[in-house]
């Protein structure tokens, strides 16, 4: 049996040091309920012959890059824990933060009328959902919220779905909806609050992501075409103009290159308010505007 040491060793070609040791560690905590006082006393050593036979295995598919988070079939999001696959992005830390910003909106009843806030519902809207970690984290967090995930994929569908029966998200519900056929919608007034976290990353900018989430991650939920960067925004957008509640707010996660772009097409649909918030490695990442 190899060591904890020989483990992260093995996919050191693929992570730096700090990194593939925080990975294994994640694995044997996740699959073999090790404590990393247990990691450093030696229990990789008492492993049985299945556990060791099927933690060799997952070694092998990290070792072809695959991201651990799909290894394992979860991913850690805002203090709970996503079944997670390769048909839905893994979701990020930078996502996390802008539902902090929506709940501490909705906390301080930006968007909802004093009707509202009486009958104590907030109905929320979150298009391209993926696994369901924006609604299900909202429909969770913000108390008397109804919350819709919408999506286009049938894995990232099932994949939502089972998300909201694992966590028991009751009042969160998943639904098929093409992001870029939302002219045909009719929802005048639906929503208190719109947000989405679609693709948003051109194609040139290719050369400069890890091999990783090239070769794993769905690229339907990552990319669109370099002439067309706003493409699902601007979906998105219009829909939002006349589906949003007077008071309303539409927040996106955006892609920093365009965010001047992003900001000029909202004002254009008549958005106000439009404010923009940076994550946590000092990126534009995320925007919000206001109906009026």
């Amino acid at each position: 049996m190899k060591t904890y040491q020989q483990l992260w060793q093995s996919i050191i070609t693929l992570y730096e040091a700090g990194e593939a040791q925080a990975i294994v560690r994640t694995v044997l905590d996740v699959k073999y309920g090790m404590t990393l006082t247990d990691i450093i006393c030696g229990k990789v050593n008492e492993l049985s012959a299945d556990e060791e036979r099927k933690l060799e295995e997952i070694i092998r598919r990290l070792q072809k890059g695959e991201p651990v988070q799909y290894v394992l079939g979860e991913a850690d999001f805002a203090g709970r824990t996503f079944h997670v696959e390769p048909g839905v992005l893994i979701p990020r830390p930078e996502t996390a933060e802008l539902c902090e910003w929506i709940e501490k909106d909705a906390t301080e009843n930006k968007g909802i009328t004093e009707g509202e806030k009486e009958e104590n519902t907030i109905r929320i809207l979150d298009i391209c959902t993926g696994s369901g970690c924006i609604a299900i984290t909202l429909g969770l967090d913000i108390g008397g919220s109804e919350v819709t995930g919408w999506d286009i994929s049938e894995d990232a569908l099932r994949i939502a779905q089972g998300n909201v029966a694992l966590l028991d998200a009751g009042n969160v519900k998943i639904e098929y909806q093409d992001a870029l056929k939302l002219a045909e919608t009719s929802d005048a007034g639906r929503w208190n609050i719109i947000v989405s976290n679609p693709p948003y990353i051109c194609e040139k900018e290719k050369a400069d992501m890890e091999k990783n989430v090239l070769e794993h991650e769905p690229g339907i939920a990552l990319f669109v075409p370099d002439e067309e960067p706003l493409k699902f925004y601007r979906a998105i957008a219009e829909y939002a103009s006349s589906a949003l509640k007077s008071g309303g707010a539409l927040y996106f996660e955006i892609n920093p290159i365009y965010e001047k772009e992003t900001r000029e097409m909202l004002e254009g649909l008549g958005f106000k308010a439009i404010d923009t918030k940076e994550d946590a490695f000092g990126k534009q990442r995320m925007m919000r505007a206001g109906k009026s």
